[in-house]
């Protein structure tokens, strides 16, 4: 919502303030203008990117338009699932997570947390690392490096519809100025016509620059800055699942390792200690 509200805020700046000096808005509506940039800004999309990249931007960019499902309940579901696998850890001991992990739709606790479950990645994460855990290989400096590698490697593939969307943008002023330069042409071949018609031309070639330039900066542009945000969000979690399960194999109490947790959370979304024990307490009496 707040990208389309940006974009009507540029449009109403920027267009209100040319009919306000006295421009023509009529004159600005040049529609092959926005097909030789808009086809010159794609086909550069297509010729720099494979087809997964182009799936995964695209994907991206209908997630600018939707909120962000990160938010503090969802937070909190984590962080409860996670409280009861460390509970159940610490009462039963590691072997008693085996079924859980090797098949958590068929969990007792992962099943009551159906939305957490849609995020096949993240149940995927988890279960990865407790499998580790409970075949107790590994020490928790090696798990730390192992999450910190496959965190830093999902980073790394969430951002990269963020910067195909930067260099489409960084792109749409020069193609803008190829839409100029056509015009240009066009008016130099066209000397044969009374001035009046000549400064027209000259007027919808400059168009070409003015569209690149406000497409580049007020529209794709900030799509890469929401994606980014996005990205960073995503990242999130899975450090969030990292924090809480290093405290347990440093042997916290699971209501410590949730604190932890907690603690690496974006501020908009991080629930007061109390609201998260009044949560975990809640989901303890179902």
């Amino acid at each position: 919502m707040m990208v389309i509200i940006g974009w009507l805020i540029a449009l109403a700046g920027v267009f209100g303030g040319f009919a306000a000096a006295g421009g023509h808005l009529a004159a600005l509506f040049q529609p092959l203008e926005l097909v030789m940039i808009g086809g010159g800004a794609v086909g550069a999309f297509f010729a720099a990117n494979t087809m997964h990249g182009m799936k995964h931007t695209l994907a991206g960019l209908a997630s600018c338009f939707k909120g962000s499902k990160y938010s503090k309940a969802f937070y909190m579901e984590l962080l409860a699932l996670l409280f009861e696998l460390l509970a159940k850890i610490r009462k039963e001991g590691l072997m008693s997570l085996e079924s859980d992990v090797e098949e958590p739709e068929k969990s007792a606790i992962f099943s009551k947390y159906p939305s957490l479950m849609t995020d096949h990645h993240l149940i995927e994460f988890i279960t990865d690392y407790l499998r580790l855990m409970v075949g107790g290989n590994l020490n928790s400096l090696e798990i730390e490096n192992l999450m910190d590698n496959e965190i830093e490697t999902h980073h790394h593939e969430e951002m990269h519809a963020s910067h195909a969307v930067a260099k489409l943008a960084d792109g749409m002023p020069a193609f803008g100025i190829v839409a100029a330069v056509m015009g240009v042409v066009h008016t130099m071949e066209s000397l044969h016509l009374p001035p009046q018609q000549l400064g027209i031309l000259i007027a919808h070639a400059l168009v070409g620059t003015f569209l690149g330039i406000l497409l580049s900066y007020g529209f794709v542009g900030p799509l890469s800055t929401v994606l980014e945000g996005k990205a960073a969000e995503s990242t999130k979690v899975y450090q969030t699942v990292k924090v809480v399960l290093l405290a347990s194999l440093n042997g916290f109490a699971p209501q410590v390792c949730v604190e932890f947790g907690r603690k690496v959370l974006f501020s908009t979304e991080r629930p007061t200690f109390l609201e998260l024990e009044e949560d975990i307490k809640s989901r303890k009496g179902k």
